[in-house]
């Protein structure tokens, strides 16, 4: 059922836009900064971790531009085709971030695995390596901190899988700082090393993100704290005497209820109606639900699994 107090969404949805944007603008240009300096002095240094780094921190640029364009896409309204929204779009632009990390670390493993086939090969790097991999490590950790504080605020999933994106860009720089220091101890293997475990670590994120959004897409539930909550507000409201067949799904960050109402069988359809609407009213002001769907039933009426019909 549609209804007036979807219109609520729209406050949230334009908050929420306005912070993907604000964000997502603030690493566009820590990240380009970053990728620059760390392609760059990694090639005059001699090290393929740093590049490695570099190379990351440059998807990260195409992350930020897939979170735009889905930010964008989003907060539109309900169409002829689109009729509960376009919510979903932030469902496809994480899996799509998936890939690409996947992608990103895959190439990585690719690259650092060479060196090992030629370890007399591998360079000394130069002590710039590791100035540059300390800067990089102490503002991606600070970039991490600020987007994930900003998708908190505004409940967003994208933002928050954006965000982790950042802190395993400030881990795998870790890992390079790490690499770069063994090579100027002595032991220029550990550079390579360094490559490889940043490119396991982005490939594990990039699957981790992938399955989620992909489980999203495919009409998962709601996880049980959500559902419990909507089930308590449900129980909570006056004239509901029960409820049964409650069922969740994700649409982006919000959710889409089904559920059978259970009311006194000798009140009238328009006290029926009044009591759901209530219901509906109080889900939708306390918990991110974008519709609820409603059956309306008697209470002590026998009752079997099924679609809820709407009302």
């Amino acid at each position: 059922m549609n209804h007036p107090f979807s219109a609520r969404d729209g406050l949230d949805s334009a908050e929420r836009r306005q912070a993907a944007r604000s964000s997502t603008l603030v690493s566009v240009a820590v990240n380009l900064l970053l990728s620059t300096l760390q392609i760059i002095a990694g090639a005059w240094s001699h090290s393929s971790a740093l590049i490695a780094d570099g190379v990351h921190s440059l998807s990260d640029l195409v992350a930020d531009f897939v979170v735009l364009l889905a930010g964008r896409h989003s907060g539109k309204g309900p169409d002829s085709d689109h009729q509960y929204g376009h919510q979903r779009y932030e469902n496809g632009a994480s899996l799509a971030l998936g890939l690409l990390l996947l992608a990103v670390g895959a190439g990585m493993l690719y690259s650092a695995a060479a060196k090992f086939l030629h370890p007399e090969q591998i360079p000394a790097v130069h002590s710039l390596a590791l100035w540059i991999a300390a800067l990089a490590l102490l503002a991606k950790e600070t970039l991490f901190r600020y987007m994930l504080a900003v998708a908190r605020r505004v409940r967003s999933s994208l933002l928050v899988a954006n965000a982790w994106h950042a802190r395993s860009d400030a881990a795998s720089s870790l890992v390079v700082a790490a690499g770069v220091a063994g090579n100027l101890l002595g032991y220029p293997i550990l550079d390579p090393v360094a490559a490889l475990v940043v490119g396991l670590l982005v490939g594990k994120m990039g699957l981790r993100f992938a399955w989620d959004a992909l489980h999203d897409l495919m009409d998962r539930a709601a996880d049980e704290n959500d559902v419990a909550a909507i089930r308590d507000t449900l129980l909570s409201t006056p004239g509901i005497a029960g409820i049964h067949d409650l069922r969740t799904r994700k649409m982006g960050d919000q959710i889409l209820v089904d559920v059978h109402l259970e009311v006194d069988g000798r009140i009238n359809v328009y006290q029926a109606h009044a009591i759901t609407e209530d219901a509906q009213r109080r889900v939708l002001q306390r918990h991110p639900v974008l519709d609820v769907m409603t059956h309306i039933d008697p209470a002590g009426l026998p009752h079997h699994g099924g679609m809820p019909a709407a009302h």
